[in-house]
């Protein structure tokens, strides 16, 4: 008898469309982007191949290697990337997951490409330089000039690697290079320094304390200008062919992201172009920051998603103590709450995501709705990722502890996206001063969440409970975290009520707003309908 026969293995999860998931796709329709549903499910069926999931595989594991000079000692700052990384971001930027959206006149195209962002989901490092090269557009529109001049070509569907002058390119990637060591989410306190040239230029010097994606093609960069912090934009090429003086001095050694290339950067003298007026910095980049704040929810979604999707696969396929695991009572209640949770993402990705599209379009009361209900969902869902993605791996048990389950890849990444852009308590605060600071938005923010209104007790009263909360100003910020997340869950909550299966939108209301729940996944309460939330996943 043969001792090493293997048996009650699960199947490895692929030849599946990553796309095909109903909250995803009912809200693809609901936020205006229907017409996009056929190249969604290609670009979703070609994630879900054994190809494509191998692409990123390799690039993760084979990580960047910075070359800082060549063989006979001359500066080169190059990264060399896995071969399947450049695979990877062809393939994002031939399907519009860059900067595509704005020279897209359809409505929906926002939403379109947040879809595919949350679909394309076999490496989440090369997402970061896609990410960015969306995020660039509108804060770079503060300079019409250059505007004019990078737009065409930051939202061309070609990938175009290498180092040459940016505008001899087919389709360029950007980048942002914004914290330094003494501040880091505190840009106020960059030292690096913007002195003006007679052409108009600048001259940049200082220390960047993390740059992503060095070998991005330009970067938008803030430096003290004699007027004050101020924005600008840096090509790593100059127009005539020689290397701006960006020296990259280190890599990060980091938790997850690591197919995405971030580093430590040095300018000495490097030349740039002012983007919006000197002393403006801030606001100007926030046009940037507010894009990949969006990015920070779709990509914590995608990750929650996939987690889910492997656990499901492996309990329907996995057997223990004589019956199959999605068969087991308590096995189902982890599984169907993991799926609240990410639904709950889900709707909520793509009501942000619709919101932008609208924004975009001149639509002043979404812009309101957006300023408040981006912050709190950036605080809140990107919360959530690791908690789902944890829970989701040991669900898989010791197979899922394993690097070839791909797990650990979905675990590690996810704590970035609460911490980009803000961490948590960034965020919250964040969320506090937009509320005071545009009092429309509060306004706006209960409107949406009133659209249910009287259709489920605990979420009006939650929604009671959160006003009151607004009323009483003493100890805010202390407060800030337990304001943000109950507004978060509100807005959840109002649009599973709307627009999700009953099955769903009770599970949430009463386990997140009427605290019928415990402390942990797999606690909603006895008379929870598992099977309709499970059938959707």
């Amino acid at each position: 008898m043969p001792t090493h026969e293997v048996f009650n293995q699960v199947p490895p999860l692929v030849g599946h469309d990553t796309a095909d998931d109903p909250a995803l796709l009912a809200a693809l329709h609901r936020e205006g982007a229907g017409w996009a549903e056929p190249e969604l499910r290609a670009l979703g069926r070609l994630a879900g191949t054994a190809d494509a999931q191998e692409l990123g595989r390799l690039a993760e594991r084979h990580e960047p290697v910075l070359h800082t000079h060549d063989r006979y000692g001359h500066r080169v700052d190059e990264v060399a990337y896995q071969p399947a990384y450049h695979e990877l971001m062809d393939t994002a930027v031939r399907n519009g997951l860059h900067a595509a959206p704005w020279a897209d006149d359809r409505p929906g195209a926002h939403v379109a490409r947040a879809a595919k962002f949350m679909a394309w989901n076999v490496d989440a490092g090369h997402g970061c330089p896609i990410s960015m090269t969306y995020a660039v557009v509108p804060a770079l529109r503060a300079a019409p000039e250059l505007a004019a001049a990078y737009e065409p070509l930051l939202t061309a569907s070609v990938y175009d690697p290498g180092l040459r002058p940016p505008l001899t390119k087919r389709g360029l990637i950007a980048g942002m290079s914004m914290t330094e060591k003494q501040g880091g989410s505190d840009v106020r306190a960059n030292t690096t320094a913007a002195v003006p040239a007679a052409d108009g230029s600048y001259r940049i010097t200082g220390h960047k304390w993390f740059t992503s994606a060095p070998m991005s093609d330009v970067f938008l960069v803030l430096a003290q200008a004699p007027g004050g912090l101020t924005c600008f934009l840096l090509p790593r090429v100059l127009p005539d062919g020689t290397r701006n003086a960006m020296y990259l001095q280190r890599l990060k050694d980091k938790l997850g992201n690591r197919s995405n290339a971030s580093s430590e950067v040095e300018y000495d003298g490097a030349v740039a172009w002012r983007v919006g007026d000197e002393g403006r910095g801030v606001p100007t980049i926030v046009e940037m920051v507010n894009m990949t704040r969006l990015d920070c929810v779709l990509g914590s979604t995608s990750g929650m998603r996939s987690a889910l999707a492997q656990a499901v696969h492996h309990a329907r396929h996995r057997s223990a103590f004589a019956r199959t695991l999605v068969d087991a009572p308590l096995m189902r209640n982890v599984l169907a709450d993991l799926a609240v949770e990410t639904e709950a993402a889900t709707v909520v990705a793509m009501r942000l995501a619709g919101a932008t599209d609208r924004v975009a379009r001149g639509d002043d009361t979404d812009a309101a709705f957006r300023r408040v209900g981006l912050a709190v969902t950036k605080y809140w869902v990107c919360k959530r990722g690791p908690a789902v993605a944890g829970e989701a791996l040991e669900c898989l048990g010791g197979n899922g502890y394993v690097e070839d389950s791909g797990m650990p890849r979905i675990y590690r990444e996810l704590p970035l996206l609460s911490i980009w852009e803000g961490s948590g308590n960034v965020a919250a605060l964040d969320a506090l001063r937009a509320m005071v600071r545009q009092p429309d938005s509060v306004e706006a923010f209960f409107t949406e969440v009133e659209s249910a209104a009287g259709a489920d007790t605990r979420l009006d009263d939650a929604v009671a409970r959160i006003r009151k909360e607004l009323t009483d100003l003493e100890d805010i910020e202390l407060r800030a975290r337990r304001v943000v997340e109950a507004m978060a869950l509100a807005l959840q909550g109002s649009l599973l009520v709307r627009h999700s299966p009953a099955a769903v939108a009770d599970a949430f209301c009463a386990s997140r707003l009427g605290g019928d729940w415990g402390g942990a996944f797999g606690t909603l309460a006895p008379g929870t309908d598992l099977a309709g939330i499970l059938d959707r996943s």
